[in-house]
């Protein structure tokens, strides 16, 4: 019966404790009403909230016309992450252009137009700084120990009988806010800087300095797979959406995460079966289990690995100005990073009396092996977090603050 027990266990652990139901953004819409309607608390509708996966983009407009329906923070909280997760995925058809599809020429002015701006425009952006506000949502917060260990003796484990506990779904975490550098319109990472315990906090880090439009679209034109998706309104302006892919020959897509544990086991201990079986000297009533001093030392490093990746690429039809980007990032199953999906929109700021366009708003979707365990060993627990972030106040770099 005990082994029976541990076979359970263990498949929970490498299987999702609930399944989620994948609607539409009407779908939701239309469960938010009938909550209302059943006079729902705030905590049962952000419950009903946390089981549910978009299958189209829930658009800030969408999300608004949401709010009369939504009965308080708990609620709110679970609105905010459907919208960060569905933040990749097209919007509902319905809200999509009639528009017939450009012929291949005129395909090809509107990438021409973009390649010239992302080369001879954005990547000449001067030096800036900004303010960076983040916001970070995350399941499973619970972190690893640094040590661990077994002493003097013990005979029995006791599971809880919960089979899903509140942090294993997606939750606010935190706010943080801090001073950014960008140099031609890329974030500048210093990870030596960075003095966070990441990884021993629960949560990891983005030590990498993400993609870079001109550097995204000059690989993505370099390896010959980019071509025409959909027309997308985006602001109010009518936009040329590509998809493309960048494959390993061709990628510099570089990715450094924080951290992992690398877990060392030191001491020994003695295991006995059941009523002393197999120890030495047992005997009948004697209690089995673990006798010893067994310990585990746990060190911390970072994921790090240069891969390919695909996505989407949002084109100003008038302008050639390319107002948002998606990347994919594709990881190896046995990596320890599983997901990394960022989407940037692109805006006017003014600074300095010039009107500039630049990162306005970022959300970062990602999923890892929590505990740093390879997807080939069969078994390993995962965290997801989100990481929805707004700049302001850009200034030209070396500006009074």
């Amino acid at each position: 019966m005990k082994r029976f027990g541990w076979i359970l266990v263990l498949l929970m652990a490498a299987s999702p404790a609930w399944a989620a139901r994948t609607v539409t953004v009407k779908q939701l819409n239309d469960l938010l009403v009938s909550l209302q309607q059943s006079k729902k608390t705030d905590a049962e509708v952000a419950a009903e909230l946390k089981q549910i996966v978009l299958s189209e983009e829930l658009t800030r407009a969408a999300m608004n016309a949401l709010v009369q329906y939504v009965p308080g923070p708990l609620s709110t909280e679970q609105i905010y992450v459907l919208e960060a997760r569905s933040a990749m995925l097209a919007p509902p058809a319905a809200d999509l252009p009639s528009t017939p599809a450009p012929d291949a020429v005129a395909q090809k002015a509107i990438l021409d137009k973009a390649t010239d701006y992302a080369n001879k425009t954005y990547g000449q952006l001067p030096p800036l700084t900004a303010t960076k506000t983040t916001l970070r949502f995350q399941d499973n917060i619970e972190a690893a120990a640094a040590s661990s260990g077994l002493h003097s003796s013990a005979t029995d484990i006791s599971i809880g009988n919960n089979a899903v506990l509140a942090s294993q779904f997606v939750h606010y975490i935190n706010s943080t806010e801090r001073p950014v550098e960008l140099v031609n319109g890329g974030e500048k990472v210093d990870p030596g800087k960075d003095k966070g315990q990441w990884g021993q906090n629960g949560q990891i880090a983005l030590l990498g300095q993400g993609p870079v439009l001109n550097t995204v679209l000059d690989e993505a034109l370099a390896s010959g797979k980019i071509s025409w998706l959909r027309w997308e309104t985006v602001n109010t302006h009518q936009t040329a959406v590509f998809s493309f892919s960048v494959d390993k020959k061709k990628t510099h897509y570089a990715v450094n995460y924080c951290c992992f544990p690398d877990v060392d086991q030191t001491g020994v201990a003695n295991f006995s079966g059941q009523n002393g079986a197999g120890a030495p000297k047992g005997s009948p009533g004697a209690p089995g289990g673990a006798k010893g001093n067994f310990q585990t030392n746990t060190s911390w490093k970072n994921y790090k690995a240069t891969v390919p990746y695909h996505g989407e690429l949002f084109v100003d039809l008038d302008t050639g100005i390319v107002v948002r980007l998606i990347t994919v990032a594709e990881f190896k199953s046995s990596d320890v990073v599983h997901q990394e999906d960022q989407r940037i929109d692109y805006g006017p700021v003014a600074v300095d009396g010039k009107t500039l366009v630049l990162p306005g708003k970022t959300v970062v979707n990602t999923e890892v092996a929590s505990n740093g365990e390879s997807a080939a060993a069969g078994k390993y627990n995962t965290r997801h977090t989100l990481l929805t972030a707004e700049y302001k106040d850009y200034k030209p770099a070396g500006a009074a603050q």
